[in-house]
């Protein structure tokens, strides 16, 4: 198994280590401090002055490392946040890349360390490349959405954050197998992948049970949204009975992530909603209604009914919060 390990081993690293990273630290001239801290953040493991873990990828890297940082790219304040959000995606997505090819391995019916090491080399450069596109695919669409904006280099912008929770995650996980388990998140987040970005909006994180996302218009927000509670209760489809919070306001945009009172708001909303039902804040609100019309017709012409809610949130005591519904 050793053997077919270093095989695979050999093929991703481009050759077999042969430096230490004190060699690596001399043939780039970065100091060993900065390339043993870039490394950390990347995620990999600790290695001694004396070990022979790297290759000569490894110094290619750190040059690489060191053109952005003499271009401006990354800077001292940028450095650690970027290098750290790469060493975790790769991480993660190795991780399942590894599994699923572990997997079929397994089923091959062969020695699985040798049928492992055969799948790296005939897969991986596909995977490889087709990476490639899908990082470029979503390099040009988070390009046009920061050009699309009055300013591009604002620290936040205008979203509605949606959070999606899937009611009785709990005892409905206890009675599945852990395979049984992973196929119906699966299909939990593929369906919901499909509704988000049909409307052009982006799935920020899967944390278990619950989804994040944001999209630019509170109303397709708010429309996805209820689309998922009426799916979750209709009890011949298989998607999970949900229920979602949707608050509207500025975001801070890092790193792939949202932060701000906004995100804060709506996962709160979240925790207050009942199983089926989705409830705004007063920015969503104010975006779904518009201004109020003056009149026997006042709030006729909306495609919603809105019920006022009177709730008590920690750290937003003068929270409005409404319960909104697709009008009969």
């Amino acid at each position: 198994m050793t053997g077919a390990f270093e095989v695979a081993e050999t093929f991703l690293l481009g050759a077999e280590p042969s430096l230490t990273r004190v060699q690596v630290s001399e043939q780039t001239g970065i100091p060993l401090e900065t390339a043993t801290r870039l490394w950390h953040l990347m995620g990999f493991a600790h290695t001694s002055d004396d070990e022979v873990a790297f290759t000569p990828a490894d110094v290619e890297a750190l040059r690489l490392a060191q053109d952005l940082v003499e271009l401006g790219i990354l800077g001292p304040e940028r450095q650690a946040a970027l290098v750290r959000t790469w060493g975790r995606s790769f991480a993660r997505l190795a991780e399942w890349q590894t599994s699923l090819l572990t997997s079929v391995a397994l089923e091959s019916g062969a020695d699985p360390a040798e049928a492992l090491a055969g799948l790296t080399e005939q897969v991986l450069p596909r995977v490889e490349e087709l990476q490639s596109y899908v990082w470029r695919r979503h390099l040009v669409s988070a390009g046009g959405r920061m050009l699309a904006v009055a300013d591009p280099a604002a620290p936040s912008l205008p979203a509605a954050v949606v959070f999606v929770d899937i009611v009785g995650y709990t005892s409905r996980s206890k009675s599945l197998t852990d395979a049984e388990l992973v196929a119906w998140i699966e299909d939990f987040e593929s369906a919901t992948t499909d509704l988000v970005t049909g409307v052009g909006g982006r799935i920020i994180k899967n944390i278990g049970d619950e989804v994040l996302f944001v999209v630019d218009d509170p109303v397709a927000a708010t429309e996805i949204a209820l689309e998922m509670t009426r799916r979750g209760s209709d009890e011949d489809d298989p998607y999970p009975e949900v229920r979602a919070g949707v608050a509207y306001g500025e975001v801070v945009l890092r790193l792939g992530d949202v932060f701000g009172p906004t995100v804060n708001i709506a996962s709160r909303l979240t925790s207050l909603a009942r199983p089926g039902s989705v409830l705004l804040d007063r920015g969503a609100h104010e975006g779904l209604v518009g201004p109020e019309p003056e009149g026997p017709d006042r709030g006729e012409r909306s495609p919603y009914t809105f019920r006022r809610l009177r709730r008590s949130v920690k750290g937003y005591a003068r929270l409005e919060v409404w319960v909104v519904r697709q009008r009969a």
